[in-house]
């Protein structure tokens, strides 16, 4: 079995880590610097920055804060927001980015996947889909959940993993933040449409959570959570070792 990843997040505004419920109600949380060198040192397997409100105040990331970041992560680490073009991914890359996330952007000019893919490689680029449920449909938001596009979800994945995305974050704004489990319905389609590694986000409150989630969908590859790692309510080490003890081969 494919080794799982436990994958923190840190939704940046401002400098600062915030999180929310469903996209809304944000709150401050900690310095991303320290957050992230924490999350380095008790064996989160990746860690992803997100610079929430880059693309909706169109401006570009912070790449101050992410140059301290990865200097001070030892783990894999992906970045989005305000990835608009080529030169976006080059200069987040040379900021210390192992991979380049990218949402908004991607749904303005589809064809950045490809460009990026082709200069960088495909395991660089990882398309990032807000998806919300409108009249019975998986529908991609852009501008941080705010924008409804109108795209069908899962046909747009796809069509970002045909371009050359290498891996496929799946937002989905109806857990985000609730607690209540993850959106199995959602991500079984995602990994049923696509043959690249696929992370789950949105919706984890406790460690069955994550059980249920690789139980459910073994071919599913990651789970990312933010504010029960970011509060202590799951540990990372603690959750490893339950999903060890549970079949699910982790790194300890």
């Amino acid at each position: 079995m494919i080794t799982k990843r436990i994958i923190p997040c840190l939704d940046v505004r401002n400098g600062r880590v915030v999180k929310g419920t469903n996209f809304d109600n944000i709150n401050d949380v900690s310095s991303p610097v320290e957050l992230g060198k924490y999350y380095s040192a008790c064996g989160a397997d990746e860690l992803v920055f997100y610079d929430i409100t880059a693309s909706s105040e169109d401006r570009k990331l912070f790449t101050d804060i992410l140059t301290q970041m990865a200097e001070n992560v030892f783990i894999p680490l992906t970045v989005g927001g305000g990835i608009n073009t080529v030169e976006d991914f080059d200069r987040v890359l040379k900021c210390g980015a192992d991979k380049v996330s990218v949402n908004s952007g991607a749904i303005r000019n589809p064809d950045l996947i490809r460009q990026a893919a082709e200069k960088y490689g495909n395991q660089c680029v990882v398309i990032s889909a807000d998806v919300k449920r409108v009249d019975g449909q998986f529908r991609v938001f852009a501008k941080g959940g705010r924008e409804d596009t109108g795209l069908e979800a899962i046909s747009w994945i796809k069509r970002c993993v045909d371009n050359g995305a290498g891996e496929v974050v799946v937002n989905s704004i109806d857990t985000d933040g609730v607690r209540g489990g993850f959106d199995l319905e959602l991500l079984k389609l995602v990994c049923d449409a696509v043959a690249v590694p696929v992370i789950a986000s949105g919706g984890a409150g406790c460690e069955q959570d994550f059980v249920e989630l690789f139980r459910e969908i073994p071919t599913v590859d990651a789970g990312l959570a933010a504010s029960i790692f970011h509060f202590g309510q799951v540990r990372i080490s603690e959750l490893k070792q339950t999903l060890k003890e549970n079949g699910i081969t982790v790194r300890i």
